[in-house]
C-alpha cells in the first residue's frame, strides 16, 4: 500500500468511509481489472483512463465505481470485448456506426475521431453511433474536437436500457439521465466546456452517495410512489430521478427527448425497454471548425476575454464567486492528480474482490 493509499476520515468519531488513491495506481489496477475479464490492451486503457479522469474531475459516478458493471456486463455477455466497430452509412461529412456491442469509451472515441477528420476537410461533419456499451463521462468526446481546433458536441441516450429519470409530472421513469456536452477551443488553461445531465443529477451520483451512507438533497429522486425522498436507496426501490429544473422541470423533460431523437431514434437504437436490460448506448456527436467561420486565434483569444468578462461579475450574496464552465473540474483535477483520489470503501472493496477473483490481488498490492 503506497503512503498516499490511506484511510480518510468523515470526521470526529465517524465511520472511515473511503481512501485516497493517487491516479496513476488506480488506472494499472483498472487496466488490469478489465484485461483479465477479457479486454484488449487498448481497451482496458482507454475505459480505464475515462473513468479515472472523470473521478479526477469530480465526476465520481463515473469513475472506477463503474469497473465492477462493466466486468459485470462483459461475464453477461453484454459487451463484446475485441468487437469490430462498422461504418453502416457514409458520406463526405457524415457517418452512421454500429459499434457491435463493444466498449462504449473504445467506440466512441474513434467515432469522434472520424467525425474531426471529415469536419478538417468539410468544416462541418456529424456522426451516429449504436449498439455499444456505456460511453463514460460524456466530455471526453467534444474535448478532443476541442483539441483540434474545433467546436465539439456530443449527446448521449441509453437507448433501450432501463430508464432512470420520470419526465416532468410523471412518477415513472421514460428517460435515461440524457447528457449534453460541449466543449469549445480557447485561451485558457481550463477547458470552456459544458457537461451536463438533463436529469436534475446522474444516476451514479446516486449510486456513490447509496455507496457512503450519505442523504442526497431534495429534488433529485421521487421513490416507486412518486413521493420526494432523499434516501438514495430509494432508487434502486423503483424509484425515478427528476428532470432539470426543479419546478420548471419542463425544460429538462424538453432537452431530454430531443436528446432521445437524437441518439436513439436518429441512431435507428429505438426507444423503451430491452427485457435483456443491456446497456446500449446511442450517441450523436459533431465538430464544427472554428477556422471556417472566423481565424481560431482570434476566436480563441476571445473565448477567453468572454471567460474573464464572466468572472469579473460581482458575487452574489453567500457566493464564492463566478465560475466559467469547466473552470471547477479542472480545479477538481488538479487538487486530485497532487493529492490522490477518494475512492468510497465499498467500491474499493468491489476492486479488491475482482482481483481476487482473478488471481491477481497479489501482483496488483491489494492481498
Amino acid at each position: 500500500m503506497s503512503s498516499v493509499e490511506k484511510q480518510a476520515h468523515g470526521g470526529p468519531n465517524k465511520e472511515e468511509r473511503f481512501r485516497v488513491v493517487k491516479a496513476d495506481r488506480l488506472t494499472s489496477i483498472c487496466v488490469a481489472l478489465l484485461q483479465a475479464a477479457g479486454a484488449s490492451e487498448g481497451e482496458a486503457q482507454a475505459v480505464a483512463t475515462g473513468c479515472v479522469n472523470a473521478n479526477l474531475a469530480g465526476h465520481d459516478s463515473h469513475g472506477v465505481i463503474a469497473i465492477p458493471r462493466y466486468i459485470a456486463s462483459i461475464k453477461a455477455g453484454h459487451i463484446v470485448p475485441g468487437a469490430e466497430w462498422s461504418i453502416v452509412q457514409e458520406s463526405p461529412t457524415t457517418a452512421v456506426i454500429d459499434g457491435h456491442w463493444g466498449f462504449g469509451f473504445h467506440v466512441t472515441s474513434r467515432a469522434m475521431a472520424l467525425t474531426i477528420e471529415k469536419a478538417k476537410k468539410g468544416n462541418v461533419a456529424a456522426c451516429t453511433v449504436f449498439r455499444q456499451s456505456h460511453v463514460g463521462r460524456l466530455a471526453t468526446y467534444p474535448l478532443m474536437a476541442a483539441s483540434a481546433g474545433m467546436i465539439g458536441l456530443a449527446t448521449a441516450s441509453a437507448g433501450l436500457s432501463t430508464k432512470t429519470v420520470a419526465p416532468f409530472g410523471g412518477r415513472e421513469a421514460r428517460f435515461s439521465t440524457n447528457p449534453i456536452s460541449i466543449a469549445v477551443p480557447s485561451d485558457l488553461e481550463a477547458p470552456f466546456l459544458l457537461d451536463m445531465a438533463t436529469s436534475a443529477v446522474a444516476g451514479g451520483k446516486v449510486r456513490v452517495a447509496a455507496a457512503r451512507g450519505e442523504k442526497i438533497p431534495e429534488g433529485w429522486l421521487i421513490d416507486v410512489d412518486g413521493r420526494p425522498t432523499t434516501d438514495p436507496r430509494d432508487y434502486f426501490k423503483g424509484g425515478a430521478l427528476l428532470p432539470l429544473g426543479g419546478t420548471e422541470g419542463y425544460k429538462g423533460s424538453g432537452l431530454a427527448a430531443m436528446v432521445d431523437v437524437l441518439c436513439a431514434l436518429l441512431t435507428g437504437l429505438g426507444f423503451g425497454v430491452d427485457p435483456s436490460d443491456r446497456d446500449s448506448n446511442g450517441c450523436f456527436m459533431a465538430a464544427f471548425n472554428v477556422a471556417a467561420f472566423r481565424p481560431l486565434d482570434q476566436f480563441k483569444k476571445e473565448v477567453a476575454d468572454f471567460a474573464r468578462y464572466l468572472k469579473s461579475t460581482p458575487p452574489s450574496e453567500g457566493s464564492s464567486g463566478v465560475f466559467y464552465p469547466g473552470e471547477i473540474g479542472y480545479s477538481r483535477e488538479r487538487e486530485r492528480r497532487a493529492n490522490g483520489i477518494e475512492i468510497e470503501n465499498e467500491t474499493w472493496e468491489g476492486l479488491h474482490a475482482l482481483a481476487r477473483d482473478y488471481g491477481i490481488a497479489t501482483e496488483l498490492g491489494l492481498a
